[in-house]
Parts: structure tokens; sequence; C-alpha cells
């Protein structure tokens, strides 16, 4: 087979495993768009009608204003998570990952498929809470770039993060414990419901050690056009995150850590 051939070959496997991965979240999307949008909505509803006039932001924005842009946010890093860590996972436990690992695709490919479709539906999800917060409010962004960048980097980092869990993971309750004391912490802790400015000391502090607080502050900042952080310096940290959790994942399958047992 010629190199152009073998290319032509891996091409057209990426884009089928990248199809194949979109189709599965489609066509259960009454449990994967539909509930983490209601999800959102429930926290709209109890924070915000709730906190509305007891809460103050340090931009003296509406508390709905600033709560919407932390639930979109929320919502899309969650579910990039919970898309490549329950889809490479129930692959090991069924044994169908042997038969992915034996096709053209190197493993490069084979994390970007994971990845680039967690990052779809992370978009989806985010886009659609967005939409359905509208019944309150829908703050207008004062810039789509930064919108759209920390967005879609911060769906990358926990794509990639699913996908390192999951390889390491053995059992579907191994992965609930990742998600319930490790990345649902580090959610709730970010930001989402509270301006991190009006935290006291060591409170504020230790916000700056947590990675998810500079994705949605700058992703609000996109919203508000008010940041607490510099954003290009967290779009950086970020995107350097990005790759090491991409390198990572393509390292541990490229060694077949957990798959090839």
């Amino acid at each position: 087979m010629t190199h152009s051939a073998q290319i032509f070959c891996v091409k057209n496997a990426f884009l089928t495993l990248l199809k194949k991965e979109i189709i599965r979240f489609r066509k259960v999307a009454f449990h994967t768009i539909a509930a983490p949008v209601l999800s959102s909505l429930l926290y709209l509803i109890v924070f915000g009608t709730a906190l509305q006039d007891r809460v103050s932001t340090q931009s003296q924005t509406p508390y709905l204003e600033f709560l919407v842009p932390g639930l979109v946010m929320m919502a899309v890093l969650q579910n990039a998570f919970a898309n490549s860590s329950s889809s490479f996972v129930q692959s090991k436990i069924s044994g169908t990952l042997t038969f992915l690992l034996v096709t053209p695709l190197n493993h490069v490919s084979i994390a970007a498929a994971y990845i680039l479709s967690s990052v779809l539906r992370g978009l989806i999800v985010g886009a659609c809470v967005w939409i359905a917060t509208a019944i309150w409010i829908a703050p207008a962004a004062s810039s789509y770039f930064w919108v759209f960048v920390f967005a879609a980097l911060g769906a990358f980092i926990m794509g990639a993060l699913g996908l390192i869990t999951a390889i390491w993971a053995d059992r579907y309750e191994q992965m609930g414990v990742i998600q319930t004391f490790f990345i649902m912490p580090l959610t709730f802790l970010s930001g989402v419901f509270y301006s991190c400015e009006m935290l006291p000391s060591p409170w504020r502090e230790l916000s700056e050690f947590n990675p998810l607080y500079y994705l949605i502050d700058g992703f609000r900042g996109g919203f508000l056009g008010y940041v607490e952080t510099e954003p290009l310096t967290a779009t950086v940290c970020a995107s350097l995150t990005c790759l090491t959790f991409f390198a990572v994942s393509v390292w541990l399958l490229k060694i077949g850590y957990k798959t090839k047992n």
C-alpha cells in the first residue's frame, strides 16, 4: 500500500469513528442533551430566584446575567467529560475496543475522534442551555470570540480528561468516583454561582488553584465584558493544558495501558 493510500485509509477511518461517536450521543439525545439542559434550568430557577437579591457581584452585574454564562460553561465542561469517558469505558467493558485497535487508525486519530466528539456534544449542550435560559435572561455576548475560545478549550480539556480517566478505569463505578469527588467539586467551586473576588481570604487565593475557575471566568467575561483574570494568560495556560492532556491520552493508548490486556 502506498503512503497516500495509507493516509486516505486513516482519514476515512478517523471520520468514521468520529461520525460513530457523534451518532452515539445523538441517538440518545433525550439523555445526553435534554437532561443536562433541564438540570441547568433547575439550577437557574433555584439559585437565580432565591439569590438574585442577596448575592452581589464585583462588576455590579445583575445576578441572573452573571449566573447564566456560568451555567452554560458548567454544562459544556461536564458533558464533554461525560461523553468521552462513558463511550470509551463502555467499549472497554463490552470488549468492542478490540475491534477499534485492529483498524488502520493510529493512536492520535483515536484520541482525536473521541475528544472532538466530546467537544461537539459540550458545545451543543451549552448552546441549548443558553437558548433555554432566554426565558429568563439572554445576555448578549460582548465578545463572541472569547466565548467560543474558552468554550472550545474547556470542552477539549474535559474531553481529553474524560478519555484519560476512561483508559484508567476498569468499571463504571470508578468513573462515578472521579465525576463525583473530582469533577463536580471543581466545577461548583470555580465561581459558577458566585464571584470569586467576593470571597474572603484564604478562599479567594485557593480558588486560583482551580483550573476550571479560569475557564469559567474567561467564558463569562466574553458575555459581560468583565473578567477577574487576564484572558490571554488564561488562554495560553488552557492551550498548554489541552496539549498536555491530549499527549497523555495518546501515550496511554500507544503503550496499551489497560487496553491490550
